[in-house]
């Protein structure tokens, strides 16, 4: 199994903040990667993080637990305007939907070209798309389980 280069150095902030923040994960020393959950208040409770290490730089995920059904033409193209919709404005990242499967997910990307991220970077990073999750989760459900158009969806988040 191919193994993927990434900064130790980098994942070492990354891991050091989340000791000391208390969050509770697993890291793949193999590939770089951070694992872990985070529940949330609002209609979506939970989301799974996946931090991806690179040489020079990292991206948080936040994938959401329930997403787009991908057989449902109406759907997948409702929810792909609401992620439209909420993405617009966006500074901090941006919503991501899989019209393979209709996994939707946050990603933040932070770029480590000569520098080291600092700790409030690392925590922005981390806490910012559970912020978006909570905010945008009454549009996601109300598109999956309300049958909401993507107008109607973010205007219940907005």
């Amino acid at each position: 199994m191919a193994t993927r280069e990434y900064s130790k150095s980098i994942a070492d902030s990354i891991r050091e903040f989340l000791e000391n923040d208390g969050w509770r994960f697993s890291f793949d020393d193999d590939k770089g990667t951070f694992h872990f959950g985070l529940n949330l208040s609002g209609s979506l409770k939970k989301t799974n993080y996946l931090i991806n290490v690179k040489e020079d730089r990292y991206l948080v995920y936040a994938i959401s637990p329930i997403g787009a059904a991908e057989d449902d033409d109406a759907m997948m193209a409702n929810m792909a305007e609401f992620i439209c919709r909420a993405n617009y404005g966006l500074i901090d990242g941006n919503f991501e939907l899989d019209v393979r499967d209709g996994e939707i997910r946050f990603k933040s990307f932070v770029n480590c070209d000569g520098v080291m991220p600092s700790t409030e970077i690392i925590k922005e990073s981390i806490y910012c798309p559970a912020a978006m999750f909570e905010r945008y989760s009454m549009g996601i459900t109300g598109i999956i389980f309300g049958g909401l158009n993507a107008k109607e969806a973010i205007d219940k988040c907005e």
